[in-house]
C-alpha cells in the first residue's frame, strides 16, 4: 500500500531531519521519503567536484540531535555523507528512504483531507497518498546548473564542466584550467586543483567578500574531551549560532567596519603587493551576498605559491581554445569550469493544486517560512542563507511535528494558514530580502511573498526560535479543522490587489 500518515520528499539533510523528528515526536505516524536521486544525501551526495566541502561549521550544519564527532569541523563531501548515512542507519531510517522516485504533481482533496503524491520511477508513474506532505527537496535544480549566455561557448574545443555534473574520471594533470565565477564552489575548486594542474585561474566579473578560519574548531575538540559528547556539543552548537549570528548583525549595523576588517584579513593572508582592491574587494556590503569561507587560507596559498591566480575582467567570448577578455586578453584552457551558480526552483518543481485548483505560488502569503496561505497539510523546508540550513532545518521538522500532534489532540485532519482580516492590506514583499546575489534574484518573482507577522521569512535564528519554537500554534492565522475554500481559488485567497500592488 502506497498510504500514510505523512510524505516527506527529498533523502537529503532536510528530509532525514524531517524523518527523526516525526519518529521521535509522533511515533505512531506512517511515512515514507520520496528521493529522485538514485542515492541519499542531497546536495552531499551531488556534489563530487574536488575539493566539495562545507562552507558552515559541522557543529551547526550538522543535526541538532548526532554530535559532529570528527576533528574538522569544515568537512569534505565524504565525510558528510559518511554522517548522513550514519544518522540514517542510527535511527532506523534506511527502510522507509525510496530511491528514484521523482516527485511530479501533488493534488489536495478537502473532501478525502489527502494529498495524491505522483512520482516517475523506472518510466512508470505511481502515486502516493497521505494526509501531511513535508517538501525537504531543497532549493535548486537538482537536473541543470546555471550558465550565462556566452558568445561563442558552441566553439570551445576543449572539456566542459559546470561543476554540478563533475566527472568522476577527469583527469587535471598538468592542465591549463579557467574556473568562471567568485561563489564558494570557485574558492573551493581552485586550490583543490592547483596541486596537479599545471594552472588554475578564477575567472571572476566581480570580487566576493572572503574569510579565512581554520577547518578545526580548538575548542570543540577541547569540550569533547572533557565533557560527555552531548553537552560539548550542545555548547559548541550554541556557541557558532551566536557567533555566527553575532557577525550577520555586525555587517547590518556596521557595515563599514566590516568591510575593513575582512579586507585587512585577506591583505594579511596575501601580501601588501597584492592587489587585494581589484580582486577582493566587492562593492556590496558584507553579507549583501553569502561571504565565503575558505579553510585554513587554502586559496591564498595556492595564489601566493603560483599555481593559481584570480582574474577580474569580463569576458569577451569563449574561443577555441580559451576565454578572450574584453581588455583583448585570452586566458587559454584546456578545461572550462563554469561555476556559475544555481537554478533555484521552488519546492522542487512539483505542480500544486488544491481541490483541483492549480496552486499559483507567487500570489500566496508564506506562513513562517514554511507553509502558504489557504494550502493545507503542507510544510516547506527551506534554510538560512545566512547561517547554517540545518538550524532551519531542524526547527521547521520541529514545528511540523508540534503541528500534526496538535491535529491529532483536536481530532480534525486538516490545517491551514489563512489570512485574517487585519493581515488583508499589509505590505508584501520577495521570499528572501536584502541579499542581492543574482541566483535568487534571477527567480524570486516565482516564489511566494511574505508580509508581517506572522506572514514572515525572517532568516533570523534567534526570532525564529521565539515564532516557530515558543509561539502558540493556535494564532488566529493557522486554522485548525476544515473550511470552505474561498471563491477565488486557494491560491488567491487573502492576497487581494491592494496587498499585491504594495509589493
Amino acid at each position: 500500500m502506497n498510504d500514510f500518515d505523512v510524505v516527506i520528499v527529498g533523502a537529503g539533510i532536510s528530509g532525514i531531519s524531517s524523518a527523526v523528528h516525526l519518529m521521535e515526536q509522533c511515533p505512531g505516524k506512517s511515512y515514507t521519503i520520496l528521493e529522485s536521486r538514485e542515492a541519499l544525501g542531497g546536495t552531499w551526495d551531488l556534489f563530487r567536484y574536488p575539493g566539495i566541502r562545507s562552507d558552515s561549521d559541522m557543529h551547526t550544519l550538522g543535526f541538532s540531535f548526532k554530535p559532529w564527532r570528527e576533528a574538522k569541523a569544515i568537512a569534505d563531501g565524504p565525510a558528510i555523507r559518511k554522517y548522513l548515512h550514519e544518522t540514517v542507519d542510527e535511527y532506523g531510517i534506511r527502510d522507509h528512504i525510496r530511491c528514484g522516485y521523482k516527485v511530479t504533481a501533488a493534488d489536495w482533496s478537502s473532501d478525502d483531507a489527502r494529498w495524491t503524491v505522483t512520482t516517475e520511477h523506472k518510466g512508470r508513474v505511481e502515486s502516493f497518498t497521505c494526509n501531511f506532505l513535508m517538501m525537504c527537496s531543497g532549493y535548486y535544480n537538482y537536473d541543470k546548473g546555471y550558465t550565462p549566455e556566452f558568445d561563442g561557448l558552441e566553439d570551445y574545443r576543449g572539456t566542459l564542466i559546470h561543476p554540478q555534473h563533475w566527472p568522476e574520471d577527469l583527469d587535471y594533470d598538468g592542465k591549463k584550467v579557467v574556473v568562471i565565477g567568485s561563489g564558494a564552489t570557485a574558492m573551493t575548486l581552485v586550490p583543490a586543483m592547483a596541486d596537479k594542474a599545471a594552472k588554475v585561474t578564477m575567472l571572476q566579473r566581480s570580487p566576493t567578500y572572503v574569510v579565512s578560519r581554520p577547518d578545526q574548531d580548538k575548542i570543540a575538540n577541547f569540550l569533547r574531551k572533557v565533557l560527555p559528547e552531548k553537552w560539548a556539543y550542545a555548547i559548541t552548537r550554541f556557541k557558532n549560532t551566536k557567533l555566527q549570528a553575532y557577525m550577520y548583525k555586525r555587517t547590518r549595523v556596521a557595515p563599514e567596519k566590516v568591510k575593513a576588517r575582512l579586507l585587512k584579513m585577506v591583505r594579511d593572508g596575501l601580501g601588501p603587493d597584492y592587489d587585494v582592491e581589484k580582486h577582493f574587494t566587492p562593492t556590496y556590503n558584507p553579507w549583501d551576498q553569502r561571504l565565503c569561507l575558505i579553510p585554513n587560507a587554502d586559496l591564498y596559498k595556492a595564489i601566493r605559491s603560483g599555481k593559481a591566480e584570480v582574474v577580474t575582467e569580463e569576458i569577451d567570448r569563449v574561443t577555441e581554445h580559451g576565454v578572450r577578455l574584453k581588455t583583448g586578453e585570452v586566458l587559454e584552457a584546456d578545461i572550462l569550469v563554469t561555476a556559475t551558480g544555481l537554478n533555484l526552483q521552488l519546492l522542487g518543481g512539483t505542480q500544486f493544486a488544491v481541490d483541483g485548483a492549480p496552486v499559483d505560488f507567487p500570489s500566496t502569503v508564506t506562513y513562517k517560512g514554511m507553509m502558504y496561505s489557504d494550502i493545507p497539510n503542507l510544510i516547506q523546508t527551506f534554510g538560512y542563507i545566512n547561517a547554517s540550513w540545518t538550524l532551519r532545518a531542524d526547527l521547521t521538522a520541529e514545528y511540523a511535528c508540534r503541528v500534526i500532534n496538535r491535529m491529532d489532540e483536536l481530532d480534525v485532519a486538516q490545517v491551514t494558514p489563512r489570512l485574517r482580516e487585519e493581515d488583508r492590506n499589509m505590505v508584501l514583499g520577495p521570499w528572501i530580502q536584502d541579499f542581492s546575489a543574482g541566483y535568487m534574484q534571477r527567480v524570486m518573482h516565482f516564489f511566494p511573498k511574505q508580509g508581517s507577522d506572522p506572514w514572515r521569512n525572517t532568516q533570523d535564528f534567534d526570532l525564529d526560535k521565539k515564532l516557530i519554537r515558543n509561539a502558540p500554534l493556535e494564532d488566529g492565522a493557522l486554522t485548525f479543522g476544515p473550511s470552505p475554500v474561498e471563491a477565488r481559488g486557494p491560491a488567491r485567497a487573502g492576497t487581494d490587489e491592494k496587498a499585491r500592488s504594495a509589493a
